[in-house]
């Protein structure tokens, strides 16, 4: 009698304990794909080199500010300028001229062609730089800006004309007011001479009536 109640005893605890271990293998296990971590994006692309000038046309004497984008983070960028020529007129094509009629003169091509310039500038965190520049000869300048460390380069043009000049005062454009001013005056006269005659004539007429 006792050893049957120890049996029973015996036969309870284990089917107590067999059914949380049962209860854990029927629970759904993570499948590998849910316990990995997510894609990861692509890694960034860096910005291409760009070089701009605020204008595309100048006079020389004139100031440009350059920008440049794209470049390594807190490096010197080497800049190289390189001069061609202002294009002389075409063949059978007349020279330009001014609102006055006179000729543009071109400047000479030795005086253009000048040896490439030089120099440099220095970019931020975010790869970004500005710097003004004031060009010495006139032409069309390519602009080249490389980086030192990063290697990325960019090209930009800038067209520099001769220095305006003020119009010339010449013979004709004198004699013309000249012109107009004698006119004003002969016919200022004309009515002076007419209204001493008018009034002679009623001062006269008066007395003779």
């Amino acid at each position: 009698m006792r050893l049957s109640r120890i049996i029973m005893a015996l036969t309870v605890g284990l089917a107590v304990v067999a059914v949380p271990t049962a209860a854990g293998a029927a629970q759904p296990q993570p499948t590998p794909s849910a316990t990995t971590d997510p894609p990861q994006p692509p890694p960034y692309a860096p910005q291409p080199p760009a070089l701009t000038i605020n204008r595309p046309t100048i006079f020389l004497g004139e100031t440009v500010i350059l920008t440049g984008t794209g470049f390594g983070p807190n490096e010197t960028v080497d800049h190289s300028v390189t001069v061609t020529p202002l294009a002389a007129p075409a063949a059978g094509k007349a020279p330009a001229r001014r609102s006055d009629g006179t000729t543009v003169a071109m400047a000479p091509v030795a005086y253009q062609a000048s040896a490439p310039l030089q120099f440099t500038a220095f970019t931020d965190a975010q790869g970004r730089f500005t710097k003004s520049y004031k060009p010495s000869v006139t032409g069309l300048l390519t602009f080249t800006a490389t980086g030192r460390e990063s290697g990325r380069t960019a090209t930009a043009e800038l067209r520099v004309l001769p220095r305006k000049q003020p119009l010339p005062v010449t013979g004709d454009s004198i004699g013309t007011p000249m012109k107009l001013g004698g006119g004003l005056v002969g016919a200022g006269a004309i009515m002076l001479l007419l209204t001493l005659a008018w009034r002679r004539r009623q001062r006269f007429g008066g007395a003779a009536h």
